[in-house]
């Protein structure tokens, strides 16, 4: 299926609901405004195919950069690629939801996630950590360095609160993800979550989120799921 006859397909299962939902959140265009779940099949027919992820990333459209991610082959993909893909994410679904998730299923993911959170650009700060909670709630605990996330569960106690918006997100979300999904560090997780507290993400042109960390923890623990661990990543 080559690039063309893709991008006719995404633009028929546009909605337009769904067009003015995605630029509310921060996308602009071009877009379909294609629901995620009418990916799938589409995707399952191309399966992974590296060369037409880049064609698509590269429009610019969210939609096809979002379906880029699906079907791209991130064991293909250098540290140059994901730096160029980085740098065209606009906006959080781009940079954490594609970026990260794509940059999650590599070798490389933790020292190009380290150089992101270290940027000091909202985006790429944004990614580092949300890529750290794909790995945290996919892999095995055997696979990283109890004292290295330690120690970034105290940068985010010492910082987020003076951090980027987007960035204050994902930071929240890393200290919930070590809270379920890393076993060795649960105990610190909500202590720092506890010290942490309400976290205040402010939006252009909507309400203010209160984000609660130890309160998402909690909700996790009363359902048993506690260690809890992604089949995959990418739907």
């Amino acid at each position: 299926m080559d690039f063309e006859i893709v991008m006719q397909e995404l633009e028929a299962l546009g909605k337009e609901r769904l067009k003015k939902t995605y630029i509310s959140n921060g996308a602009h265009e071009p877009l379909f405004g294609v629901a995620t779940g009418a990916m799938k099949p589409l995707a399952k027919k191309i399966k992974k195919n590296q060369p037409l992820a880049e064609q698509l990333y590269a429009t610019g459209n969210y939609d096809a950069m979002y379906f880029a991610g699906i079907i791209s082959d991130p064991m293909m993909m250098t540290e140059a690629d994901f730096e160029r893909w980085i740098d065209g994410a606009y906006f959080y679904m781009i940079s954490d939801y594609v970026v990260a998730v794509t940059l999650s299923e590599t070798d490389i993911a933790q020292a190009v996630a380290d150089k992101w959170i270290e940027s000091g650009e909202e985006l790429r700060m944004s990614a580092g950590w949300s890529c750290y909670c794909w790995l945290l709630g996919n892999r095995p605990d055997s696979e990283f360095t109890a004292s290295k996330i330690a120690s970034m569960l105290e940068q985010v106690k010492n910082t987020i609160h003076e951090s980027p918006e987007r960035t204050k997100s994902a930071m929240n979300n890393f200290i919930y993800t070590v809270g379920v999904s890393y076993l060795p560090l649960h105990d610190q997780a909500v202590e720092i979550a506890e010290a942490v507290g309400p976290v205040e993400v402010k939006r252009d042109k909507k309400k203010s989120s209160i984000l609660l960390a130890s309160e998402n923890i909690q909700k996790e623990l009363d359902r048993g799921k506690l260690g809890f661990k992604r089949k995959y990543v990418r739907c």
